[in-house]
């Protein structure tokens, strides 16, 4: 009995720092989106760039708040297409941003239930997730509109 408490015991200390994953650190989050930029920009509607990058990726300026595969002239791949149409009214949040920067395939497999579902972004980021997060929603002006229905049906 007294091994059995202390197993959970230190299963939950481990699990403690996971599930008490911060709200993100925006500034920290700039720097981490170094790693993101060969790929994606953040560039404002007027042409300043925040973050000059590449365009392998879509413009992430106001991608929290925004619906998923939503930027214009912009090829997605299937996967995320299907997504944006099984949840037309799904926009990005922090938390689903996070999910899927950590591993877009699985993130994808859970909104489409299609096992096969593809991800062009074969990136994934292994640490500070939430400060990249963070970082995008700092300049994402319609951050504060997340649809919380669509995120929990997604979720």
């Amino acid at each position: 009995m007294k091994i059995s408490i202390y197993a959970t015991l230190a299963s939950l200390s481990l699990a403690l720092p996971a599930m008490a994953q911060d709200a993100g650190d925006a500034t920290k989050g700039e720097k981490e989106f170094n790693k993101c930029k060969a790929c994606h920009m953040v560039q404002a509607p007027d042409g300043t760039d925040v973050v000059k990058g590449g365009k392998t990726g879509p413009n992430l300026y106001g991608v929290v708040g925004r619906k998923i595969a939503s930027v214009e002239g912009f090829k997605y791949g299937d996967g995320i297409l299907e997504v944006a149409e099984k949840n037309p009214d799904m926009v990005w949040t922090e938390e689903a941003l996070v999910e899927y920067m950590t591993d877009p395939k699985p993130w994808l497999v859970e909104q489409t239930g299609d096992s096969a579902a593809k991800t062009k972004m074969t990136f994934k980021l292994g640490k500070n997730q939430a400060d990249v997060a963070a970082f995008l929603a700092k300049h994402s002006p319609d951050a504060g509109a997340e649809a919380a229905p669509a995120e929990a049906e997604a979720n």
